[in-house]
């Protein structure tokens, strides 16, 4: 597997052959082959996943490692070149699939080992027809371009390959000539296009080509009319684009199927080709996916390589085969529905990436420079496997070490991803790859939020008058379709997003005025909504977020010997799970410095110059309150892992566990498992609930 990728061996391996290979036909980075998967037909492979996870990386990968040994294509549908028609160029006679179809073949038909170039006539001619039914008012330079490009689609490479070039200039002229001073230039346009494929230098798969589109529906046997009606069809737009479209995918798919046809071309071409399209949520992307997987439910054979990148979970391919990466290292056990076109599409989710892998691409990113042993494991659990957050902290770790002593100082910190562009904080180089643009700042206040009330009332005080309750909803499912749903408890599921939403939340403002209000409106919020036991925890988080620490303690002195022991330590981990960006002082007082008392607190350095209050136990108040503020400092994401503050964890718990018998054992557990978690880099996991008194939290 090439060194760039990590934790896809099931896609790239080569012993035993992984999906990529087994479909391909070759081994990555060689001309050699390899026994083919599916021999007779190809899943159409869909890779899924929100941002970050890899799928373009993925892709760029592919086409690196078959480049060259058989032919391949790579599009990105969110490319500029897809998003509107070029200058001068009507948007009847111009769509995104069709250009990508362009696009595709002139990347295909690039010469390979022991082979030549591809030609495309079938496809040539369907798009000349396309583009003539713009160039009503054209100028004669725009047709001469736009007929070169297409043309050229069909030159062989052989030693022909300069004449073939001269040729397509003829025949540009030659249509030139043809459409000028005429009524019926879309006519003389597909003449003259047909009359060259039958001329000159064309052979008898020309010819073929050439007949063609004789099937096309209500040609009545003639190319000229099935050509005429094709570009009717695309200029009518709508569902009559989507069938001339449909057809313009077919051209293509005939094309590479004649060129892999006959005992010469099959022994000279040992790979399938290969098409990657990255981005299949953005147009072309759902059109093509769509035209592929409906021929093939129809019986209309190719032998195509389709690998796509889409960003979500694929639900719109309903039928879909879906497996697991891992599930993939040896066979695909796909078998498509026959009467279902999506179920010919193999969905597979990128899976994140573990804590080896962060290990080594943290490794190879700061090489021999001296890095913090906890780094790599602090930098897992707050990415949570995201390889884009991985890479990123570990180019920012390589440029600020030594130095940084925390996450949260390389997330501030200033780093430069490439040689050519200026530096900016890593963490909005994140979220500018990780979110959608056009809706971070409202994205930035809802990170606060845990479901649609909340985030109704964060957007009521710190939103626009025009985002409102629908508002709310409608970026919930963006969210989904993003491939991050909300989970319980949280408005933005994805805690590595969230986190670096809530950090730009908190560095809006020089004094994080909005940081203190959304916090304080969520406070307002929960404390209207009664003293239920989920509002109150979601309460003193927020408390806790902006420094105020008594309401916390004093929550979790008097629910501990009346709740059951599971319930009170998931209140103790939720309530400390707030936000904590060094901006707080002893007393809670915001400021701009970057101390952090925790430390301080949980390690019992703070209780001599602490008044416990009136009423209350000493002894259990100042437990509660070292552990409250050890377990917030250790489940923090920003913050490397203190082992001095785990082995005061431990002791605390312990000593906790000798006051509530009924509870011991789970205490007892929480006491060597949260040290354990907090040490290795993984979220603290609550204890198996064999306590029968043990309640919710």
């Amino acid at each position: 597997m090439h060194r760039r990728l990590h934790g896809r061996a099931a896609l790239f391996g080569t012993d035993p052959a992984g999906l990529a290979p087994r479909l391909v036909g070759l081994r990555p980075h060689q001309h050699r082959a390899v026994s083919v998967e599916h021999p007779r037909e190809v899943p159409f492979v869909v890779l899924t996943g929100a941002r970050g996870l890899g799928k373009s990386a993925v892709l760029e990968e592919l086409r690196d490692a078959y480049q060259g040994h058989t032919p391949v294509a790579l599009v990105d549908c969110a490319a500029p070149e897809f998003a509107a028609p070029p200058s001068g160029r009507p948007a009847e006679a111009w769509s995104p699939l069709a250009h990508a179809l362009l696009v595709i073949a002139e990347q295909l038909a690039a010469p390979v080992t022991g082979a030549g170039r591809i030609q495309f006539p079938r496809l040539m001619s369907g798009l000349v027809a396309v583009a003539a039914g713009g160039w009503g008012d054209a100028d004669s330079e725009r047709i001469r371009r736009e007929v070169e490009r297409i043309l050229l689609l069909n030159e062989s490479g052989s030693w022909l390959s300069g004449i073939a070039g001269r040729w397509a200039g003829r025949v540009a002229a030659n249509v030139v000539t043809a459409v000028s001073g005429t009524g019926q230039l879309l006519t003389a346009a597909i003449e003259a296009t047909l009359d060259s494929l039958s001329e000159g230098f064309g052979n008898r798969r020309h010819q073929r080509a050439s007949i063609w589109y004789r099937d096309y529906p209500n040609a009545g046997g003639h190319a000229r009319r099935g050509l005429m009606l094709l570009s009717g069809h695309f200029r009518a737009g709508g569902t009559s684009r989507q069938h001339a479209e449909r057809y313009l995918v077919r051209a293509l798919l005939a094309d590479l199927t004649e060129a892999y046809a006959g005992v010469l071309p099959r022994m000279q071409r040992i790979g399938r080709p290969l098409v990657l399209v990255d981005n299949a949520q953005s147009p072309p992307g759902p059109g093509l996916m769509d035209a592929v997987l409906r021929d093939r439910a129809e019986d209309i054979a190719d032998q195509v390589v389709f690998v796509a990148g889409l960003r979500g979970t694929g639900d719109l391919l309903r039928s879909a085969v879906r497996r697991e990466l891992s599930e993939l290292a040896r066979r695909t056990d796909w078998t498509p529905d026959a009467g279902a076109p999506s179920s010919r599409a193999l969905l597979v989710p990128l899976p994140p990436l573990g804590p080896d892998d962060t290990l080594h691409i943290v490794g190879a990113a700061c090489g021999e420079l001296a890095v913090p042993p906890q780094l790599p494991h602090a930098t897992h659990r707050l990415t949570g496997g995201n390889p884009l957050g991985i890479t990123v902290l570990a180019e920012a770790a390589a440029q600020r070490q030594p130095g940084a002593g925390s996450l949260g100082e390389l997330l501030t910190g200033e780093v430069r991803l490439a040689q050519d562009q200026p530096g900016a904080p890593a963490y909005l180089e994140l979220l500018d790859r990780l979110v959608p643009a056009d809706r971070l700042d409202e994205l930035t206040v809802l990170a606060a939020a845990h479901d649609h009330d909340s985030a109704c009332a964060l957007a009521a005080v710190l939103l626009s008058d025009a985002f409102g309750p629908a508002d709310v909803r409608a970026l919930e499912t963006r969210l989904a379709q993003e491939g991050l749903p909300p989970t319980p408890g949280q408005f933005v599921g994805d805690p590595f997003v969230r986190t670096l939403l809530l950090l730009r939340l908190h560095h809006l403002d020089a004094d994080h005025a909005r940081w203190r209000l959304a916090h304080e409106t969520l406070i307002r919020h929960y404390a209207s909504a009664g003293d239920g036991t989920a509002g109150t925890g979601y309460r003193l988080h927020h408390q806790l977020a902006l420094g105020d620490t008594e309401p916390a303690v004093a929550r979790l002195r008097d629910a501990f010997p009346v709740l059951g022991t599971r319930g009170w330590l998931a209140a103790l981990r939720f309530v400390a799970s707030a936000p904590y960006f060094h901006a707080h002082d002893a007393q809670g007082r915001d400021f701009t410095g970057r101390g952090d008392g925790r430390a301080a607190v949980a390690l019992g350095r703070t209780d001599a110059g602490y008044d416990v209050p009136d009423g209350a136990d000493p002894t259990l108040h100042l437990r509660v309150r070292r552990l409250l503020h050890a377990v917030w400092q250790l489940s923090d994401p920003l913050v490397l892992p203190d082992s001095t503050v785990s082995d005061r964890l431990r002791f605390e718990l312990e000593q906790l566990s000798n006051l509530r018998p009924a509870g011991n054992e789970l205490l007892w557990r929480a006491s060597r498992e949260w040290p354990e978690d907090a040490l290795a880099g993984r979220p603290l996991r609550l204890p198996e609930d064999d306590d029968q008194n043990a309640g919710g939290a």
